[in-house]
């Protein structure tokens, strides 16, 4: 009998802790998809820790999830963000955006006119790296035009010179 009490009262813990789980929930804002985000605060570990979530509308698509709501929902965020935040950086996201259609248009324009020269991207060119060679003497490229010279003593070999630069 004592084992199924024990059973019994672990079951209510569990219904209680589920429960308190809903009730002790905080709605903290609703973005523009109609996503809820939600914290509470619970004891892990013997720690008061907060707990961050989200419940989708409709369909999980986490590619809904505002950036913002992301970092709040990471931690990277202490407060959430408010609803005047948002709209804000949804009207800076949509300047932007308006912006760079407006450039596009310009540097078209620019090229049809002859004005702008197409600019190419990637490696046409190496690069000259002559001032960074010479600071190095003894080079390969000093080498190749012959500007150092090496003086042998009277009488050695290439075979000697060989030697000395295995052994060095």
């Amino acid at each position: 009998m004592a084992g199924r009490g024990g059973a019994g009262a672990m079951s209510k813990r569990l219904m209680e802790r589920m429960l308190g789980m809903f009730r002790s929930r905080t709605q903290v804002g609703v973005d523009r998809a109609g996503n809820h985000y939600f914290s509470r605060v619970e004891e892990v570990d013997g720690a008061m820790k907060e707990k961050r979530w989200i419940e989708f509308k409709g369909d999980r698509d986490p590619t809904t999830v505002p950036v913002e709501w992301i970092c709040w929902l990471n931690g990277q965020r202490k407060k959430a963000p408010t609803p005047e935040e948002l709209a804000e950086l949804e009207a800076r996201r949509e300047r932007v955006k308006q912006n760079v259609e407006l450039l596009k248009k310009k540097e078209e324009e620019e090229r049809r006119a002859g004005v702008r020269p197409v600019k190419t991207i990637g490696k046409t060119d190496t690069p000259n790296l002559r001032s960074f060679t010479q600071q190095f003497p003894g080079t390969s490229e000093d080498k190749k035009k012959g500007l150092e010279k090496v003086s042998k003593p009277s009488g050695a070999t290439d075979a000697e010179d060989a030697t000395t630069d295995n052994d060095r």
